[in-house]
């Protein structure tokens, strides 16, 4: 006669039996005590040895790399300097993962290296590969900004604002005063603002004015950039008396009519 039933089966007394016999041999071998205490004594050693720390520091080099060409379309800066930069990244040795991003006349590109890698290391084998290969850069691209930054930088909390009725210059408005108060709070490392908009003045341009002039825009830049700064001068000491003399001359909106553009 076999163990097996009708249907091919193993009746379950032999699997019964089976296991019943592994544990009676561990029950009366004299190996049993010495492997349990081994167990234990591995145990005690791991936990002992094994280094351990309140907040481990996981080393994760992250470079950020910034590229300007103004007047650019996200397509064109995708084509023209992501592309042609990423292949050159991937030749670094150690790089894990490449992010980019295209927006009209910038590029930002994230490189982050293998866990353990030096981070200052990391830092020189990007700036060595970038400015050693300035052929891939088309004309009117700056040249890359590089910006080191690690795990820890990563935010813990992001916070969005929205809200009918309220334009992108008014949401930038209000994060300000909310990146202030949050600051105040014990503990916080660094805040960011990301996105809406900055305020700034829009300069429109009379053409058949500046040719009646002899200027063109380039001298309406020059005039703008000369004269939106402030700078300090001298100190004067007068009757006893010792003051600084400096010059405050930031544009506010009213001042721009009265701009002298050049000099005859």
């Amino acid at each position: 006669m076999n163990n097996h039933d009708k249907t091919g089966h193993v009746p379950a007394s032999h699997h019964n039996s089976f296991f019943t016999g592994i544990i009676r041999f561990f029950i009366d071998s004299k190996l049993t005590p010495l492997i349990v205490i081994s167990s234990l004594f591995l145990g005690a050693f791991a936990i002992y040895f094994t280094p351990k720390e309140e907040e481990p520091q996981i080393i994760v080099p992250m470079i950020d790399v910034m590229v300007r060409m103004p007047g650019a379309s996200p397509k064109e800066i995708e084509q023209r300097v992501i592309s042609p930069m990423e292949r050159l990244l991937w030749e670094i040795p150690g790089v894990e993962y490449i992010y980019s991003t295209a927006m009209p006349g910038r590029a930002i590109t994230i490189v982050r290296f293998f866990v353990g890698q030096d981070t200052e290391e990391s830092l020189i084998k990007t700036y060595d590969k970038l400015y050693s290969h300035f052929d891939w850069m088309p004309p009117g691209c700056s040249r890359p900004l590089l910006k080191k930054h690690s795990i820890n930088d990563v935010p813990i909390l992001a916070l969005t604002l929205w809200g009918d009725g309220y334009d992108g210059s008014q949401l930038r408005e209000i994060a300000a005063g909310l990146r202030n108060e949050i600051k105040q709070i014990q503990g916080i490392s660094g805040t960011y603002i990301y996105g809406g908009l900055r305020r700034q003045i829009r300069v429109n341009l009379r053409e058949n004015a500046l040719n009646s002039l002899g200027l063109d825009a380039e001298d309406v830049v020059n005039a703008l950039s000369s004269q939106n700064q402030a700078s300090w001068i001298s100190d004067i000491s007068r009757n006893n008396m010792a003051f600084s003399l400096r010059l405050d001359n930031f544009f506010l909106h009213v001042m721009m009519w009265h701009l002298p553009l050049s000099r005859w």
